[in-house]
């Protein structure tokens, strides 16, 4: 990799992790240069501002993410396992999120919901993939017979999206991992509901 190369893959993932943390609004290029430890003009050499920045950041951000729940899923053999597994990810979302600021779906969500459209595009763009992801999930497990065919598997998609990651504001904010643990378990009741009986 080019120095250069390095530059800017050093830029996106101290701001992801800062904008994460601060939130876009409430970081400035000058807190870009302190966590980068560059100058103004390294900063700019790289990016024409900061949006730029922080559209990168936020794909960045979503890679590291998808590591993460590829690696919880990779051993599981039921989908309930996988969905779980998947929530798991953010079990201590108060002391070790996979991203320091806690989950940046829901963190860019909340900002850029009038704020910055691109980025409210982007956000709109990472939770139809992880509702598609979900769905082919729930769909995956009624073809295979662990579910009845009556799921409504967008309906259910939604649920487990917005269940973990109103968890994760929840735990957040009271610095309690417990809400995580509620959605969870309540996530995997639900799913129970639907398996097959034989």
């Amino acid at each position: 990799m080019r120095k250069s190369d390095k530059t800017k893959l050093h830029i996106i993932m101290k701001s992801a992790e800062l904008f994460n943390d601060k939130g876009y609004a409430g970081s400035t290029i000058q807190d870009i240069m302190d966590a980068t430890c560059l100058t103004k003009g390294g900063i700019y050499r790289n990016f024409a501002n900061k949006d730029e920045i922080a559209l990168e950041a936020f794909a960045y951000a979503g890679q590291v993410l998808w590591g993460h729940f590829a690696a919880a899923i990779e051993g599981a053999t039921t989908v309930i396992d996988k969905v779980t597994a998947m929530c798991d990810v953010y079990s201590d979302t108060v002391n070790n999120p996979p991203i320091k600021g806690g989950c940046p779906f829901l963190n860019t969500a909340v900002e850029s919901d009038h704020s910055f459209p691109i980025l409210r595009e982007k956000a709109t763009q990472a939770f139809d993939q992880m509702m598609s992801f979900i769905q082919g999930l729930l769909q995956q497990g009624i073809d295979n017979g662990e579910f009845r065919s009556d799921l409504q598997t967008e309906s259910m998609a939604s649920f487990i999206f917005t269940a973990i990651e109103g968890g994760i504001m929840a735990s957040r904010l009271t610095r309690d991992n417990k809400h995580v643990a509620f959605a969870k378990d309540n996530i995997r009741t639900l799913l129970h509901s639907y398996l097959v009986i034989v």
